[in-house]
């Protein structure tokens, strides 16, 4: 789909007059001119693009009440005493250049990670919603959601970092972004035994964090092997490069990619994830998506977070 000057010219007013918006942490939305959306109590979609057609075939996926099982890759049958007891979180900041007061982050390690010396994890980066701060996904209840699956041994373990960000400026005033990948990544890999790969490290968040997911995740994506974006709406500065973004990643290395929002998110929110969603569509890229009841609000992230957690693991 190409779109005209008139076209970019309205789209670019829309996401200036959101940009103005006095609604309180969502600054960087983007709003289309969507179809209008029919709310659905649950909707799970998973779109297999076909590699000799580039069409995409949308088939049901289970829904939330019945998650796929994940393949645990633990390397002993026999769960040790350890893997009882809950996982352990390490604070720490890191001092930039680019950001004028140090990035502060909270490291959450896996039951057993002390007492295996020898073993490398997973990193998963999750970022948290505009006016929070890195204890929001730990108030979702994400280190207990993690702790209940590995210790059920339905998930491998992994590390999640939850990186605090200050600001509410879009991606190129706020060298947030910059930093996470260019200084976290490095420090946490140098600090922590992690699994180096991309294949083993994945970014999600929610909100304005699913922004910096989607951002990140698509602009570098030679960091990342998956993308969560949780009740999406785009950074408006993004709105023009995602799709070059797209065109410019490989078709075998494009991330693994979830999406899910609430039926009742703000309007304005719900049309910038349809318009993300329906960009995946046309350009035949694989993706899940979820549209299920709720708002934009804790207690709707905190419902799925179990669900996410599987998801980010699934490949691990």
């Amino acid at each position: 789909m190409k779109t005209s000057g008139v076209s970019l010219f309205c789209i670019c007013l829309l996401l200036n007059l959101v940009a103005c918006s006095t609604l309180v942490g969502e600054a960087e939305l983007l709003v289309d001119q969507p179809a209008a959306i029919t709310p659905f109590t649950v909707t799970a979609t998973t779109y297999v693009a076909d590699p000799m057609t580039a069409v995409v075939s949308p088939t049901v996926s289970a829904t939330a009440s019945s998650p796929p099982a994940a393949t645990s890759t633990l390397e002993n049958p026999l769960m040790p005493d350890c893997l009882l007891e809950k996982g352990q979180f390490d604070f720490g900041s890191l001092s930039s250049e680019l950001l004028p007061q140090p990035l502060e982050y909270r490291v959450y390690l896996p039951p057993c990670y002390e007492q295996n010396p020898g073993q490398s994890y997973p990193v998963l980066y999750l970022v948290h919603g505009q006016g929070f701060y890195h204890d929001q996904w730990d108030r979702l209840g994400a280190d207990e959601s993690a702790d209940k699956l590995i210790t059920a041994v339905e998930i491998s373990p992994f590390l999640i970092v939850m990186p605090g960000d200050r600001s509410w400026a879009q991606p190129d005033e706020d060298m947030f972004g910059q930093v996470l990948v260019k200084e976290l990544i490095p420090h946490i890999d140098t600090i922590y035994r992690t699994l180096t790969s991309r294949n083993y490290r994945a970014i999600g968040g929610l909100s304005r964090g699913a922004a910096w997911a989607v951002h990140l995740g698509l602009l570098h994506w030679q960091e990342f092997g998956a993308i969560g974006a949780h009740s999406l709406p785009i950074f408006f500065s993004d709105a023009p490069k995602i799709r070059t973004w797209l065109d410019s990643i490989p078709a075998e290395s494009m991330p693994r990619l979830y999406m899910d929002i609430g039926e009742k998110d703000r309007p304005e929110i719900l049309a910038s994830a349809k318009w993300f969603e329906n960009l995946l569509v046309e350009e035949g890229i694989s993706h899940e998506w979820h549209l299920f009841s709720g708002y934009h609000e804790e207690s709707y992230w905190q419902a799925h977070v179990e669900q996410y957690l599987r998801w980010y693991a699934s490949e691990w």
